[in-house]
């Protein structure tokens, strides 16, 4: 046999080897990419593509899927329920349900009052004692109401509603009608509630936005809800708010909370829900609570305590 025609099989057979092992896509593009959150994006609360070389069954969802889950979590409650999420970093706001609607404020308005009074203070309009800046704990913290009623009282509480209506951007901030002018008589929306959070964490002495922003990230157990589902990783701090009014003749739950999560509080946060007839004060806080941390990435249903 001449090396002609042995040669030409053989390599005819490594030619054949090598387009056999091209099993790979032809190009990188075409690999399966599993979708992770990064720690800097987890803290950001954005999602992240990156290739994976591994096979990980684990898939976690993009910041673009979460945010479509949590607005068809707000829309399938029943009763009127809106969120508002800004990005104090990109200027992005995202909303869900009706954020302009307006209902009593329960005890988020306590905020207000405890803005409006550091700022007065620090401007030396009134002087805040040692019984005040322990009734501002008490309101802010465990939600106290006599501590927000003293406080209301001894500083002109109707007085307040100008500037919070004009200074901190609550722009629908109103008494509700046929109730004296008193803090718990106030409505206001989800829109209203974010920009005073802004206004606290943008405006605000830095001495007096240190201290609220301290104290909302220390409130007792029956606050530990709403903003505080974004989880202990994005260091949240809240107001929340919680009573039965009457609407419309009956008697309904209203579960509401403002905050912000994140590095250097990146994200304003803040949700408002009254519920229908049949809603609970259980059902009102755990679904605020899973809309935040369906935003947030975080473990639904929200390991939460209820007041």
């Amino acid at each position: 046999m001449s090396v002609r025609r042995w040669l030409v099989p053989l390599l005819t057979i490594f030619a054949l080897a090598a387009c056999g092992s091209d099993k790979a896509p032809q190009n990188a593009s075409q690999a399966p990419a599993s979708e992770s959150v990064s720690a800097g994006a987890a803290e950001a609360g954005v999602g992240a593509r990156q290739a994976s070389a591994s096979a990980s069954p684990t898939v976690k969802a993009s910041a673009g899927s979460r945010e479509a889950s949590a607005a068809a979590l707000v829309k399938q409650q029943p009763g009127t329920f809106g969120v508002v999420i800004r990005d104090r970093q990109t200027g992005t706001v995202w909303k869900a349900g009706n954020t302009t609607a307006t209902t009593w404020t329960a005890s988020t308005i306590k905020l207000a009052i405890a803005t409006d009074l550091l700022e007065r203070h620090r401007q030396g309009a009134i002087t805040l004692d040692g019984t005040d800046r322990a009734n501002l704990d008490k309101a802010l913290i465990s939600s106290d109401n006599d501590a927000a009623t003293a406080l209301w009282s001894r500083y002109d509480g109707p007085g307040m509603l100008g500037r919070f209506q004009q200074k901190f951007g609550m722009r629908t901030l109103s008494v509700v009608p046929g109730y004296d002018t008193f803090w718990r008589n106030l409505r206001c929306s989800a829109d209203d509630l974010q920009a005073l959070m802004g206004y606290v964490l943008e405006k605000l002495d830095p001495a007096d936005r240190a201290y609220l922003t301290k104290t909302l990230r220390n409130v007792a157990s029956n606050q530990r809800w709403g903003v505080w589902a974004a989880g202990s990783t994005l260091s949240p701090g809240n107001k929340d708010g919680w009573a039965q009014k009457p609407v419309n003749g009956k008697t309904v739950w209203v579960t509401h909370t403002v905050g912000f999560a994140g590095a250097g509080e990146r994200y304003v946060v803040a949700a408002m829900y009254e519920q229908g007839a049949s809603g609970t004060l259980g059902k009102g806080a755990h679904a605020v609570s899973d809309a935040v941390a369906t935003y947030f990435g975080a473990p639904v249903p929200a390991k939460i305590t209820t007041p």
